[in-house]
Parts: structure tokens; C-alpha cells; sequence
């Protein structure tokens, strides 16, 4: 799956453990004032401890068996009873990308954002299994286009996946994505209260 390079929030680095941060737990900060992590920790699998929620905290998780972050930023984070999580792309664990085809030797290929749009959504959908979610808990969604002449095919393939009952949306053109071979990337907000 692919979360991309800086295209999620500022996070703090890649954890598969939750994190917990408060002002008084604030990793420590650079010359410029800015908060740097000193122990990531490593990948944990994809069903790990609990990701919970203590009052004035939040919890970060990078998911174990996703495309790793290019970044400092996770797959997911918990603020209170939401769920954030990262701008999400086709690639998958082993940096390739779904809906890309090479079709021959001289590196023509065919680039389908249904595919890519499909495994996005997936994607985000395994991201938040990882936190006892799922696509029923998303309330917002912003989609990224390349070209919003594959705004029909994605609309198509969304339409698979969420109803008028689903999550606000908005999408938008952008320049480009972090590879030169994605057509989409979406971010996501779930809602998820915590059992108390």
C-alpha cells in the first residue's frame, strides 16, 4: 500500500508501537526548536497491543506489512476518538504499485487509476483494521488527483466502497504525487470512540 512522502501529517517517526506524547513526554528539540525522535521503534504486526487513548494523549502506529513511510510520519494516528490517517497510495510493501503495467521492453506502460483508486481504498482499509476500525468509521475523505480527467473512473470505483451515508469528500487536481506513476492518493479521518 503506499502512504508517500510527506503527504501526512508531521508525525512523529515510524513506530509500530504506540506512541504516547504530552508536554511533559515531548521528544526533545533540535537547535531550531523543532521536536526530533531519537527511538523509533521497530515494526510490530499488524493486530499489536491495543491502540488506545490516555486523556491529554495520542497514539501513533505505522503498520506492519504496508508500503513503510518515506518519511518521519505514520500510517495512522489517534486523537482522542479519531483516527488520522496518512496520505495513501497504491504502492504496496515491496515499493511496487498496483495499476501500473509496463507493456513492453521500451517501458510503455498503462497507468489505471481504477486500480490505483481500488487499492487505495484498501489500503486504507487495512490501515485501519490495524486499530480495530474500518471504511464504516471514516467520516472525511480528501482525494488527490493527478488529472481530473480520471475523475469518472475514480468516482466509479469510490462509488464501490461508500454511499450518500459515507464520509464528507472533497477532491482536488494536484500537480503531481510523490512518484511520477500515481494517479491518486487519499487521506482519511475516521470516527472511532474508544470503549469506556
Amino acid at each position: 500500500m503506499g502512504t508517500h512522502p510527506g503527504t501526512g501529517p508531521a508525525g512523529h517517526g515510524a513506530s509500530g508501537t504506540d506512541r504516547t506524547d504530552s508536554a511533559s513526554q515531548a521528544p526533545p528539540k533540535d537547535g531550531r526548536g523543532v521536536r526530533r525522535d531519537q527511538d523509533a521503534p521497530a515494526d510490530q504486526g499488524t493486530r499489536a497491543e491495543p491502540f488506545g487513548h490516555v486523556p491529554g494523549r495520542t497514539a501513533s502506529r505505522v503498520v506492519s506489512g504496508k508500503a513503510r513511510p518515506r518519511g518521519k510520519f505514520p500510517h495512522v494516528r489517534r486523537a482522542g476518538d479519531f483516527l488520522f490517517v496518512s496520505g495513501t497510495s497504491s504502492r504496496r510493501a515491496d515499493n511496487t504499485l498496483a495499476g501500473v503495467e509496463i507493456l513492453d521492453a521500451m517501458g510503455a506502460m498503462r497507468l489505471d487509476v481504477r486500480e490505483q483508486t481500488r487499492a487505495v481504498i484498501e489500503n486504507i482499509r487495512d490501515i485501519l483494521a490495524s486499530v480495530d476500525a474500518d471504511l464504516a468509521d471514516v467520516v472525511e475523505i480528501s482525494a488527490f488527483l493527478v488529472d481530473m480527467g480520471d475523475f469518472a473512473a475514480y468516482n466509479e470505483v469510490y462509488g464501490e466502497y461508500f454511499g450518500y451515508d459515507g464520509p464528507a469528500r472533497t477532491t482536488v487536481a494536484v500537480h503531481q504525487l510523490p512518484h511520477p506513476h500515481l494517479r491518486i492518493e487519499i487521506k482519511a479521518i475516521a470516527y472511532k470512540p474508544l470503549a469506556g
